[in-house]
């Protein structure tokens, strides 16, 4: 039976079809059909598999066990009834298409709670453990967070998957098994310092190794060819180079245990571990250096580019990856169908940003040389099944490569992407009829910079459809980035917003609203987030705001407390939460944060006895190693917080707190306890975000400019219900045209230039008066993210939320409406948005 479970998932990768389910999440009751004593006690039976794990597969007992060991034994009882979940679905049949998520990050975060939530045994476990003297929040602490990602990429990655198991869309999501993922994070004298997250140092007990399904991955080399009889030139690759690349599934159970998807991420391997004739002659560190070359490619996410090395690396990483999953796709549906010409109809690749944009000329590859397919059958197959999802607007973060490098590390893909874009060039030659055409805006070679392969263009030729990821966003990329190539296929970009799983952002970020919405709106809220609009009448119910209120002290009392174990600063919950978590970058302008922050500062000093409004300022995310401002950014918060904090005539009118490791479990804390989103991307720069999707959820108000997904949230939440400030996407294009803007908006708010001298000067740095004048001097002859320009506006929509802040029945109806509005931002939403309209694939 079991073998017969496993199977299903192991099966290529897939776990297909339904069961049914009854009752709601939160609750004792099973989706799935528990695994039976003689007494049918559902506690029990979990109980004493929580036991036997214990003992027979760690090796501990009760007196012995740590937390981390609970939580061990506790994942691989929940993991078999995810296998029974799999053996409720129908075994024999094969999907008529399936969905292949190619991305470099799955910030896939803690698991526990998620197979607890959606397979509906949170309070079985919680009862299971009790039993055993064991505290469920204990062992929930104790799993290591999976740091797979980044930030929202990859986060938005790891909702996708929930959302289509939910939805029972047979997908498998393709990615890197990261030994370290994204580094752990701890400040230093303020500054970040970066040390290996060790996530994996006592397993991953979600996971199924398969040694079985392995693939040779080239690089370097040369090409051949080969005349065959029908006068064709046939080209091989023969690569200097292989390395294995061996997969490992994560089961991904969707909501009520209905259906399950796999995740299957790659680890590279040696073909040689050990050359044991240079280890027996003495060199034994050169008899490895092998092994150590190619366990590289999956050790780290995202190595640092700044070095030839390093760059060299992350191409590894990306086709390593790219690889292994189209040639693992291609045999499953060549087992499955016979036939690759049938590979769209049945399959939908979706290339989530640039990273896996070598798929293009990979696939191309497979099909010519691996199944002898012409250049127009394998163009034909490769342009109707790769899909590509952009993410930026900016240019230096559209992927582009040296073609030295490709020439060097992928001859042959090299060689098909030349052919590509002369074919392509040769296209709009004829089209234009004899007239002429801005060859280099279209061209898949970048000749300006050095001869650089243009990742973005090329992933936009090769695919069927290309989406950007909110409104705004995308079209700009229609206007913008891809303006010549969207004007030769102008039905390529379509739109498909961003969205969050509620089950993780909700249901289990956050149980204590979670119970007031099931209290109004009845357990079906729990399947169908539309029924959150039935809070709506409540925002107007002066008990229910007082409830709501209470709700979100507690969750601010956690985070006080998660606040002092971690920086030794003592917050108050009753004063406002103003958060701003993301990845440090100066378009997303923390920096304007904090310069507010210095100007609010020496306003309280000034007017210390003024009735003001007391406000926590909370600050989280990492800076890319190599991002110097970044890192000075988080030092300035730090020095700011230090002065601000120790000041006695401030007291509790200003905190201000720079948590470090960012990660998803503690989003899970600071998004359930924030009053206030900061969302002040410079306008025309954030693609959509998912973070502000995440705290108004949760009933926290937001603060920012009319950005990526901001536009749709006033939307649906309504004008009144969030702050808006600052300039739109065309006036920053327009101002930025203006000579010396910076210069002129600091001259015209003494505010600015007073908070700007502080920080210039010293004030934050006595020890160091020169710290942060890099910081100020790019705001004062740049400042390519118009953070003085928005300044004066940011200023005073602050001050408006002060006032807000002090008419609690207002401020308490605007949070329960942007909790009820905010259905929209489903991932399910957008899963079924892909499915129709770019995938093709019938929902389960």
């Amino acid at each position: 039976m079991l073998n017969a479970a496993l199977s299903v998932l192991s099966r290529n990768g897939e776990a297909e079809t339904t069961a049914s389910s009854t009752k709601t999440a939160r609750s004792a009751a099973t989706f799935v059909k528990p695994r039976q004593r003689p007494d049918g006690d559902a506690v029990a039976q979990l109980r004493e598999d929580i036991r036997t794990k214990l003992v027979y597969v760690l090796g501990k007992t009760a007196a012995t066990a740590r937390d981390r060991d609970w939580f061990a034994a506790t994942a691989l009882a929940l993991r078999d009834r995810i296998v029974d979940a799999c053996e409720q679905q129908q075994t024999g049949s094969v999907p008529d298409k399936r969905v292949y998520y190619l991305s470099l990050e799955f910030l896939i975060g803690r698991l526990l709670s998620d197979a607890m939530n959606n397979l509906g045994l949170v309070e079985t476990t919680r009862a299971a453990l009790r039993e055993l003297g064991v505290d469920l929040a204990e062992v929930e602490g104790a799993e290591p967070d999976a740091a797979l990602g980044n930030g929202g990429l990859g986060r938005l990655a790891a909702c996708f998957m929930e959302s289509m198991a939910s939805l029972s869309i047979p997908a498998v999501g393709y990615g890197i098994r990261y030994d370290h993922g994204i580094f752990r994070q701890f400040l230093e004298d303020g500054w970040q310092r970066e040390a290996p997250e060790t996530w994996l140092a006592e397993g991953n007990p979600w996971e199924f190794p398969r040694p079985e399904t392995t693939y040779k991955i080239g690089f370097g080399g040369h090409v051949t060819m080969t005349s065959q009889g029908d006068h064709q030139i046939r080209r091989h690759w023969h690569p200097a180079e292989t390395v294995n690349a061996v997969a490992y599934d994560i089961p991904v159970v969707g909501w009520r245990g209905k259906h399950v998807n796999v995740l299957r991420l790659w680890k590279a391997e040696s073909d040689a571990p050990v050359e044991l004739a240079r280890f027996n002659a003495g060199d034994h560190v050169g008899a490895v250096a092998g092994r150590a070359r190619a366990e590289a490619i999956s050790r780290v996410l995202y190595p640092s580019d700044s070095s030839a090395e390093g760059q060299e690396l992350r191409l590894r990483q990306e086709f390593f990856f790219t690889s292994a999953s189209l040639q693992d796709l291609v045999r499953r549906h060549v087992a499955e169908r016979g036939s690759l010409r049938s590979l769209p109809d049945h399959a939908a690749i979706q290339l989530n940003d640039t990273h896996p944009a070598i798929a293009v000329p990979e696939l191309m590859r497979i099909l010519m040389e691996d199944h002898e397919f012409s250049w127009e059958d394998a163009w034909q197959i490769t342009s109707n099944t790769l899909h590509y999802t952009n993410h930026t607007l900016l240019p230096e973060a559209l992927e582009t490569w040296p073609v030295e490098l490709m020439e060097r590390l992928l001859p042959r893909h090299m060689q098909i992407i030349y052919l590509i874009n002369w074919l392509h060039l040769e296209e709009q030659s004829k089209n234009t009829k004899g007239g002429t055409f801005d060859v280099s805006a279209v061209s898949l070679i970048d000749e300006a910079h050095g001869r650089r392969v243009r990742m973005g263009p090329l992933a936009f030729h090769g695919s069927r459809r290309v989406n950007g990821v909110s409104a705004l966003h995308s079209e700009l990329l229609k206007s913008t980035v891809f303006k010549d190539l969207h004007a030769i296929e102008p039905e390529k970009i379509v739109n498909k917003t961003n969205g969050i799983t509620f089950r993780r952002w909700l249901h289990n970020a956050n149980p204590e609203l979670t119970a007031l919405a099931v209290e109004v709106a009845g357990e079906g809220v729990l399947d169908d987030p539309e029924g959150l609009r039935k809070l709506e009448p409540f925002a107007d119910d002066a008990e229910f705001r007082t409830r709501y209120a209470a709700m979100r002290k507690t969750r601010k009392k956690r985070l006080a407390q998660v606040i002092a174990e971690r920086t030794g600063i003592v917050v108050d919950p009753a004063a406002l939460f103003d958060v701003q978590i993301k990845r440090i970058h100066e378009y997303k302008r923390q920096l304007l944060n904090l310069v507010e922050t210095v100007a609010l500062y020496q306003a309280i000093k000034q007017a210390p006895n003024k009735d003001w409004t007391p406000r926590v300022k909370i600050f989280a995310g990492k800076a890319a190693p190599s991002y110097v401002q970044a890192k000075l950014i988080i030092k300035l918060a730090g020095d700011i917080a230090r002065v601000v904090n120790e000041d006695p005539e401030i007291g509790g009118k200003l905190k201000v707190v720079f948590l470090p490791n960012y990660s998803v479990s503690l989003a899970e804390v600071i998004i359930p306890a924030a009053d206030l989103s900061e969302q002040i991307s410079t306008a025309g720069m954030e693609a959509s975000g998912t973070g502000n999707m995440k705290l108004a959820l949760n009933g926290a108000l937001t603060v920012g400019t009319l950005d990526g997904a901001n536009i749709e949230i006033k939307d649906h939440v309504g004008a009144d219900n969030i702050f808006i400030f600052g300039l739109d996407a065309e006036e920053v294009l327009a101002r930025s045209r203006e000579p010396d803007y910076a210069g002129k908006a600091i001259a015209a708010s003494p505010r600015l230039a007073a908070a700007l001298d502080a920080i210039g000067n010293g004030t934050f740095s006595p020890e160091e008066p020169g710290r942060f004048s890099s910081l100020v001097d790019e705001l004062r002859h740049g400042d390519r993210y118009l953070t003085t320009v928005d300044f004066d506006d940011y200023w005073r929509v602050q001050r408006e939320i002060d006032a807000a802040w002090k008419r609690p029945a207002q401020w308490w109806r605007s949070a329960i409406l942007n909790t009820a509005r905010m259905a929209w931002f489903s991932s399910d939403r957008s899963m079924r948005e892909y499915a129709e309209e770019i995938w093709r694939v019938r929902l389960g």
